[in-house]
């Protein structure tokens, strides 16, 4: 698939990429496990979510889904991106040319000037010619404040999202051992009123480490503040495999560092292990 090639970044396309990067952090995928779950390759998504290329609409749509997000506020805010990106929002109406209050010699009937004795080419000042330019200048006019009225009613319902009717919470993915190496946000675990922080240490640096758990999926994952590249976050629970989350580049530090779940049903006996590349490993368990 073709990327849309850049033309002219603006404030409109800076505000698409950062929605974007806020969706993405939304799902706890780290650019690669993006690319692994889309059609576009996590150089790609580097590009779009850095502004430095508009991301098709297919991707914002596909990074929509991912995120269990309605496409609707998104793909409005793309659409006047793409004029910006494009050029096209800077596209004014052409001048209409000047009438003159004197009446040319067109315009007397029966009066056509003094001969010349040869046809010199020119523009048609008559009334036919004059009715039609002012015809052009309406449409022109008429074309202009739909534009803005357009685009200030899409501003509109992308600044005021409460105008933009809720849509229900998407059902859960996945339920208690289905969890188990998934993200929870891209499985709609990672809900506010549906999660509770089991337990949570401070680590040397400040930054919290948690044990996270959703009632709605009985599933527990880990998380950590602040990370930097190379630091490993793991979940585990009693004879259960580990869960493994990395920081793999600089991408991923801008976010919270976020384990895949585990089976939680039990809510005891989870344990989180923070390894900074540089430091010690801490644990500690539920």
């Amino acid at each position: 698939m073709t990327d849309t090639e850049a033309s002219a970044a603006g404030p409109v396309c800076g505000r698409l990429a950062g929605e974007l990067r806020d969706l993405r952090t939304r799902t706890g995928l780290s650019m690669v496990a993006l690319a692994e779950r889309t059609t576009y390759s996590k150089s790609s998504w580097e590009r779009y979510l850095n502004g430095k290329q508009l991301a098709p609409r297919q991707a914002v749509e596909a990074l929509c889904t991912v995120a269990h997000e309605p496409a609707g506020r998104l793909v409005a805010l793309w659409e006047l991106a793409d004029l910006e990106w494009s050029g096209r929002a800077h596209t004014t109406a052409a001048p209409v040319a000047r009438t003159d209050t004197t009446p040319s010699y067109d315009d007397r009937p029966g009066d056509h000037g003094p001969s010349t004795g040869h046809a010199t080419p020119g523009p048609v000042h008559g009334r036919g010619g004059r009715r039609h330019r002012g015809i052009l200048a309406v449409l022109c006019a008429v074309g202009l404040t739909a534009a803005a009225g357009v685009t200030a009613w899409l501003l509109t319902a992308i600044d005021n999202p409460t105008n933009i009717a809720p849509s229900a919470a998407p059902a859960p993915g996945c339920h208690a051992r289905t969890c188990t190496g998934h993200q929870p946000t891209a499985m709609g675990c990672a809900l506010p009123d549906q999660e509770e922080v089991l337990g949570e240490q401070r680590l040397s640096t400040g930054t919290p480490l948690e044990i996270v758990y959703s009632e709605q999926c009985r599933a527990a994952w880990a998380l950590v503040g602040t990370a930097r590249i190379g630091d490993v976050l793991t979940v585990s629970t009693p004879g259960g495999a580990p869960e493994h989350a990395t920081v793999a580049d600089k991408y991923d530090t801008e976010d919270p560092l976020v384990t895949p779940m585990i089976d939680g049903s039990a809510r005891t006996g989870l344990r989180a292990c923070f390894e900074p590349a540089d430091g010690h490993r801490k644990c500690f368990h539920t």
